[in-house]
C-alpha cells in the first residue's frame, strides 16, 4: 500500500508487482502533472492508468464525472477500481482498453499518459495517433518519457508541433490539437528539481 500526499491531498493506493511503479509514485508522472492546469470543465483521459494515481488525483481537483481512466491490463483495471473506491472517487469511469480502441468517449480536453517506452515505440505510436483523434480542437495531450527525439518527431508529424519540457531527466511533451493550417513551433524548456519542488509539494506519508 502506498500512502501519498500531494498539494495537501492525501491518497492511498493498493498496488502489486504486475503494474508499473508498484512501490512509489513515479517521478516522471509527477513531473508531467506538475505542468498541467486542470479546470472544472475539462474532460480528461488518464491513458494507461496503472493503479490509478493520475485520474484519482485529478478527481480531487475537478470532480469525478468528467474523468476516464483506461489500461490494457486487467490487473491495472482491478486495482484502479479498488483505489477509486478507497479514495472516495468511485464515479470515475474506468475502462479496460487496448490503447484507445475501446474508449467510447470523444472530445477530450486533456489526455495524460506515461507510456511504456523502454521496449519499443509501438504503444506510444498508437497513443499519439489515436489520442489526436479523441481530442477536441484546442485539446492537449501530455506525455512523459525519458527519450526525446522519436517522440518529438512523432508529435510534430501528428499534431504539427510540440512543446518539450525537461525536468530531472524526464521529457514532458505537450501537443495541442489545432485547426488545420495552424502550426505550433517546437519549444524546449529546461527546469530544475527545485522548480518542481516549489510548484508541486509532495511527500510520502
Amino acid at each position: 500500500m502506498i500512502e501519498f500526499e500531494i498539494n495537501n491531498i492525501k491518497l492511498k493506493f493498493k498496488t502489486n508487482n504486475n503494474v508499473f511503479s508498484p512501490t512509489h509514485i513515479d517521478n516522471g508522472t509527477l513531473a508531467m502533472i506538475s505542468q498541467v492546469s486542470f479546470n472544472e470543465n475539462d474532460k480528461i483521459l488518464d491513458l494507461g492508468c496503472g493503479y490509478g494515481f493520475v485520474g484519482i488525483y485529478i478527481s480531487k481537483i475537478i470532480g469525478q464525472e468528467n474523468i476516464v481512466m483506461s489500461d490494457i491490463s486487467s490487473d491495472a483495471i482491478k486495482l484502479s477500481k479498488f483505489n477509486a473506491e478507497l479514495n472516495n472517487s468511485k464515479d470515475i469511469s474506468i475502462t479496460q482498453s487496448d490503447c484507445l480502441y475501446d474508449i467510447k468517449e470523444n472530445n477530450f480536453s486533456l489526455i495524460l499518459t506515461n507510456p511504456p517506452y523502454h521496449v519499443d515505440f509501438l504503444v506510444p505510436k498508437k497513443f499519439i495517433e489515436q489520442g489526436y483523434k479523441k481530442l477536441k480542437v484546442g485539446g492537449k495531450m501530455y506525455m512523459v518519457t525519458k527519450r526525446r527525439e522519436w517522440y518529438k518527431n512523432k508529435f510534430i508529424s501528428i499534431f504539427g508541433g510540440v512543446e518539450i519540457i525537461e525536468i530531472d531527466g524526464y521529457y514532458v511533451f505537450m501537443a495541442e490539437k489545432r485547426r488545420k493550417n495552424s502550426k505550433t513551433k517546437e519549444k524546449n524548456i529546461n527546469k530544475l528539481s527545485k522548480k518542481l519542488e516549489r510548484k508541486y509539494s509532495y511527500k510520502k506519508i
